[in-house]
C-alpha cells in the first residue's frame, strides 16, 4: 500500500489527481477537496450540527451549508452515519437524495484487567458519562439525577467553562461532594468506569452517531439518552428516553428505569443491540459500495 501525504501545494494542483479509481473523503471536512481529482469520489457525512445547536448566526450556517453543498454536488455517493444524519442531508439538499446512503459507524468492544483501577473511584455506586464539557452535551442536567438517592456522579472528557454550570447545578441539588469531574481518561480508566459503573447517563442534545452509548451497551449496562438526534437509533428499544429536559422529568425517567432494569435484568438484550454496531459490519458495506461504483468505470 502506498501513502501519499497531501503537501501545501496539493492544495493548490494535486499531483495525484489521475491516479485513482475511487477516492473516499472519510468526513465533510474534505482536505483534499473532491473536484481536485478524477476519481469516482464518496464521501462520508458525520453530522450536520451546526445547524441544530444554533450557536453560529445565521448567515454563517449560510456559508456552512453553501459549503457543503458544494462538496455533495462534487462526489458521486454521500454517506451518513446515521438515519438522523441522512434526513437532515436529505432536508438541506434535497437534490441530492439519491446519492445518500446510510452505514452506521463501528463500536469496538472494550475490555479493562480485573485488577486494573483508575485513580479515581466513587466511594459509592456511580452514574458514568463522557464527552466534551459543551452545552450540547447536557452534563449540566445530570445533577437533578442525584436527588433523592446517594449514587455519585462521574464525568469524564475534555474540560471547557461549562464545567462551572455542572458544578452550580451540582451545588442546587446539594451534591457537590457526589460529583467527580475527572477530566480526559485513558481507554483503560474509561473502560473501568463503563464496566463498574450502575448506569450510563448521556442526554445529548447533538449526536451524529454515539459512540459512548454503545461502549456502554456492550457491558450490558441501562443506558439514559435523549430521544433525539440519532440516539434512539442507537439504543434501540433497550434504552430509557428521557422525553424532554425538565428535572421532574428526568429523575422519574431514571428512577422507573432503574426499576425496570433491575427487575428484568435485560443484559444479553443490550449486548444484542450494542453488536449490531461493528467494524465488520461497516467494512462490509463499504467494500459493497466501493465494488458498486468500480462498475461505473
Amino acid at each position: 500500500m502506498k501513502i501519499y501525504i497531501l503537501s501545501k501545494l496539493d492544495k493548490l494542483f494535486f499531483r495525484h489527481r489521475n491516479k485513482f479509481d475511487i477516492v473516499h473523503l472519510s468526513d465533510q471536512n474534505c482536505r483534499l477537496r473532491p473536484h481536485k481529482v478524477n476519481a469516482v469520489k464518496i464521501m462520508t457525512v458525520h453530522d450536520m450540527n451546526k445547524v441544530h445547536l444554533k450557536f453560529s448566526k445565521p448567515h454563517r450556517i449560510k456559508v456552512y451549508l453553501d459549503k457543503l453543498r458544494q462538496f455533495i454536488s462534487d462526489v458521486d455517493k454521500v454517506v451518513a452515519i446515521s438515519e438522523f444524519v441522512a434526513d437532515d442531508l436529505r432536508h438541506y439538499f434535497p437534490e441530492a437524495k439519491n446519492k445518500i446512503s446510510v452505514i452506521y459507524n463501528g463500536a469496538d468492544k472494550l475490555s479493562v484487567p480485573d485488577d486494573y483501577s483508575p485513580v479515581n473511584i466513587p466511594p459509592r455506586p456511580f452514574l458514568f458519562t463522557i464527552g466534551l464539557l459543551s452545552v450540547q452535551k447536557g452534563f449540566h442536567l445530570l445533577p437533578a439525577l442525584l436527588k433523592g438517592n446517594s449514587y455519585e456522579l462521574v464525568i469524564a472528557g475534555i474540560e471547557t467553562p461549562h464545567k462551572q454550570t455542572i458544578i452550580e447545578e451540582a451545588i442546587k441539588y446539594n451534591c457537590l461532594d457526589r460529583l467527580h469531574i475527572v477530566g480526559p481518561v485513558s481507554d483503560l480508566d474509561k473502560s473501568w468506569y463503563f464496566k463498574n459503573c450502575t448506569a450510563f447517563v448521556f442526554p445529548s442534545k447533538a449526536e451524529g452517531f454515539g459512540l459512548p452509548v454503545i461502549e456502554a451497551m456492550h457491558f450490558g449496562k441501562p443506558v439514559f439518552l435523549a430521544k433525539k438526534t440519532s440516539l434512539p437509533e442507537v439504543g434501540g428499544d433497550v434504552a430509557y428516553y428521557f422525553e424532554n429536559f425538565e428535572p421532574e422529568h428526568m429523575q422519574d425517567v431514571f428512577t422507573s428505569g432503574m426499576k425496570d432494569y433491575e427487575l428484568r435484568l435485560p443484559v444479553q438484550d443490550i449486548i444484542k443491540q450494542a453488536e449490531k454496531f461493528s467494524w465488520d459490519n461497516a467494512a462490509s458495506q463499504y467494500l459493497q459500495l466501493y465494488e458498486e461504483c468500480l462498475k461505473w468505470k
